[in-house]
């Protein structure tokens, strides 16, 4: 589990590509530059792609009575069809994506924090929308990794985003195989990442897995792609993932000393109430793994989703805040 296939990520060109932002700047993410190595990434300025030149003139986003209009005010311009336009043609050339990373408050690129108003002229703004390329991302590809600069400064975030584009990455390389056996591994690989995601779909696909009904393997693995990506949608639940942890230590309960369980145990409720991260849980559970040589938990994604090197140390704190719920 050293290798990992390069996901294809779309990513807004200003952040980091071209200086093509609307004041002709570009923004420099540490996030996005120490995962340039790790993907293929596709940079795309959908406003310089309508025939926007850089700098220009300021765009922004209308109530109208025909829905969500993108004008610009010094011109009089409506570029929404060209925009939508843009969009279709563009999403509709993709093959084999597995994310998107956008510029947060961007009336093209922002994923519900782009600011709309009630006409051209200078006001109050009347709500916050996505931008209409994001919209468009966003319908078409429901299931896939989609996040904004902003949001990825968060620890838990980024995490979820890092484990989803990896896993579909490895998931479009099974495709490829279109072999049943190759699907019995991968989906043993993923038993430990789908239950702390979702229980449920874990068991529909493990009866895909089965395939009682003697599909083709082209047919079960399209099921299973849709189900697998579906399932990695939702930030997975604090529960979920201590529950899987716990599963964990039980392959090693026997073995282990009162002081190293109750060391562990102590880990475990630091991170059931915020105090540290995820990583410092499945650390001791992957010495121990090493310690024990099991082999079935070394192989499992759950303790190895993504590259090591893009662990961050620390939890940033910033990035739009998390509702309880998200995290319970």
């Amino acid at each position: 589990m050293t290798e990992f296939p390069k996901p294809r990520v779309v990513i807004s060109k200003c952040l980091g590509f071209e200086a093509c932002r609307f004041n002709g700047e570009v923004i420099q993410d540490k996030f996005v530059s120490k995962l340039e190595k790790h993907v293929d990434f596709l940079a795309v300025c959908p406003e310089v792609e309508i025939g926007l030149g850089t700098p220009r003139p300021v765009v922004r986003l209308i109530s109208s009575s025909r829905g969500l209009r993108m004008i610009q005010p010094s011109t009089g311009a409506d570029l929404s069809d060209s925009m939508r336009d843009f969009s279709a043609r563009f999403l509709d050339s993709l093959t084999h994506v597995e994310g998107f990373i956008l510029t947060h408050r961007s009336p093209s690129c922002g994923i519900g924090d782009a600011k709309y108003y009630a006409g051209p002229e200078k006001g109050a703004a009347l709500g916050k929308t996505s931008g209409l390329f994001a919209d468009a991302v966003m319908k078409r590809f429901p299931y896939l990794a989609i996040e904004d600069d902003a949001r990825l400064s968060n620890l838990r975030i980024r995490e979820h985003f890092l484990t989803r584009i990896f896993a579909f990455a490895r998931l479009r390389a099974l495709r490829q195989s279109a072999s049943m056996d190759a699907l019995v591994r991968f989906h043993s690989a993923h038993k430990f990442l789908l239950m702390a995601y979702n229980e449920k779909k874990l068991r529909a696909l493990g009866r895909l897995v089965a395939n009682a009904g003697k599909q083709s393997p082209r047919r079960v693995l399209k099921v299973y792609t849709a189900t697998f990506q579906e399932a990695l949608q939702p930030l997975p639940r604090t529960t979920s993932q201590i529950n899987v942890l716990m599963h964990a230590l039980g392959f090693f309960s026997k073995a282990l000393s009162s002081r190293e369980k109750h060391h562990f145990l102590d880990v475990l409720q630091a991170y059931r109430h915020g105090r540290t991260p995820l990583q410092s849980v499945t650390s001791v559970l992957w010495s121990w793994s090493l310690r024990f040589d099991s082999v079935y938990l070394q192989g499992q994604f759950f303790f190895k989703p993504f590259p090591e090197s893009l662990l961050a140390t620390e939890d940033s704190g910033k990035g739009r805040s998390l509702s309880s719920k998200s995290l319970a």
